[in-house]
């Protein structure tokens, strides 16, 4: 949960697509986002009210959907959360099929997808003749967006038509309900076993073991960070992010970005090149690869090693005040090949918070 969503209750909005569509058209500038903090509309429900005008309803089936995308061609993906936003142009292709999680592993965009949050979707069109946008959108039951497909100049506009006819559900009714959604509980801050967690994780071999030693152990990911020790992790100083993304461009390496909310998981692999702040933004703006980070939400940024049986995986980790991780930046590495050293010094290098500070 985000933490604006922490500070307090989300109710539903008590507007009707009529009052909702009145307010855009009083403030045509406004961000998405920024709409629906100021009127208490989820993004979902400000997209819904627009039904049967320039939005068509469509199914939020990834498995029906995310396979035919490939015909599209030249598209771009986008996932964010609260705090970040990570854009990818490149083609939907190599689509794996799950149950409880899907994946895309497309050259350019790879994307891990648990489809069970996907409950709401929208064609949407904005804009008139030449200068039109097109985009496909998929929201959770709260109506924060998952998952958005925006054409781009070299789609296919003729696959758009056959793809949203055919995906387009017979209800085209305005609005949406979503479920008021409560405030997180504050979380019950347990004892560490720290000898139990420092021996398994020690004992990992891939990077993928260690969710499931924090579901043994009963540890949140923050605590375990804490009390691991710092031959494990570390905590950093303000400005890593930045610090981060502009000695990795410098460097011209390769890495993994990887931005997440309740639905989606997207996945820059490649070097960064064109880093910018602006505000409290860090911004990559690359060719097929765009990042926006709210530095100002960082609460804290972790350093992080993780054994595998090809050497230890360093990563870098930032949280938001109520904990919930933001993003993740790895290495680039060839499966089964050791981390490149130019990634780790970076990390390695970054500034570290002083225990005074700390405590």
């Amino acid at each position: 949960m985000n933490q604006q969503e922490n500070e307090t209750e989300r109710h539903p909005s008590r507007l009707s697509p009529d009052a909702i569509r009145k307010a855009r058209e009083e403030h045509p500038d406004l961000r998405e986002r920024d709409f629906g903090r100021k009127f208490n509309v989820s993004e979902a429900q400000l997209v819904a009210a627009f039904c049967g005008r320039n939005v068509r309803r469509i199914a939020a089936d990834p498995a029906a959907i995310l396979p035919r995308l490939e015909a599209l061609g030249e598209v771009m993906a986008l996932t964010r959360n609260e705090s970040a936003v990570h854009e990818k142009i490149g083609v939907y292709d190599r689509f794996i099929p799950g149950k409880a999680a899907m994946m895309m592993l497309g050259e350019k965009i790879d994307l891990r997808i648990f489809p069970s949050h996907w409950k709401h979707g929208f064609a949407v069109e904005k804009g008139e003749g030449a200068e039109k946008r097109r985009s496909l959108q998929f929201f959770d039951a709260q109506g924060d967006a998952v998952h958005k497909v925006h054409l781009r100049p070299a789609s296919d506009l003729a696959e758009w038509e056959r793809l949203v006819d055919g995906i387009a559900a017979e209800d085209q009714s305005e609005g949406i309900s979503a479920p008021a959604q409560q405030a997180a509980a504050a979380e019950r801050r347990k004892p560490v076993p720290v000898e139990a967690l420092r021996e398994r994780w020690s004992a990992m071999t891939d990077t993928h073991q260690f969710v499931g030693i924090l579901r043994d152990l009963d540890v949140a990911r923050l605590d375990a960070l804490a009390k691991v020790g710092e031959d494990f992790a570390w905590e950093l100083a303000e400005g890593s992010a930045a610090a981060l993304l502009e000695a990795a461009a410098a460097q011209g390496g390769p890495l993994m970005c990887f931005v997440a909310n309740r639905g989606c998981i997207q996945i820059h692999s490649g070097p960064v090149r064109n880093v910018k702040a602006m505000g409290p933004w860090i911004n990559v703006m690359d060719p097929d690869f765009h990042l926006h980070l709210r530095t100002d939400h960082i609460a804290n940024a972790w350093a992080v090693r993780k054994p595998t049986d090809k050497g230890h995986v360093t990563s870098f980790e930032a949280y938001d005040r109520s904990g919930e991780l933001i993003i993740q930046f790895f290495g680039k590495r060839i499966e089964g090949q050791d981390e490149r050293a130019g990634w780790r010094a970076i990390v390695e290098s970054l500034p570290r918070l002083s225990r005074n500070q700390a405590a």
